[in-house]
Parts: C-alpha cells; sequence; structure tokens
C-alpha cells in the first residue's frame, strides 16, 4: 500500500492525475498554438523569428558609440 492508501485508490488517484496532466498539456496547445513543423534545412543565426533583434540592434548601437567616443578623445 503506498502512502497508506489501498492499491485500487491509489491507482485511481494516479490516473486521474496522469489523465489531469495531459488535458492541461491540450489546452496549452490549443490556447498558444505552438509551431510543430520541423524545417528540412536548420536556419542560418539570424533568420529565426525567436533571436532578439533589438538586442542585436541595441549592441550594434553600444559598439559604435564606443568607437566614435574612443576616436573623439585626444590621446
Amino acid at each position: 500500500m503506498p502512502a497508506g492508501v489501498s492499491w485500487p485508490r491509489y491507482l485511481r488517484m494516479f490516473g486521474a492525475s496522469v489523465l489531469a496532466m495531459f488535458a492541461g498539456a491540450q489546452a496549452v496547445h490549443q490556447y498558444y498554438l505552438p509551431d510543430l513543423s520541423i524545417p528540412e534545412i536548420p536556419p542560418r543565426p539570424g533568420e529565426l523569428r525567436t533571436e532578439l533583434l533589438g538586442y542585436r540592434l541595441k549592441e550594434e548601437a553600444v559598439s559604435l558609440q564606443q568607437q566614435m567616443n574612443s576616436a573623439q578623445k585626444p590621446d
């Protein structure tokens, strides 16, 4: 007897919890509609729409600003 309950009760609770997990996963997939397609050719870096494009632009702006600041300072 696991957890101090009878086997039939344990198996019913286990089955109910597994069904609840499956139902929850299905509800999440229906709500968010994930793209489950697998491309034949892996995308190149920068082609994924999930990348943070604003972050890359910010990094480029910061590096340009640092270059300009270093060029303006007289040594």
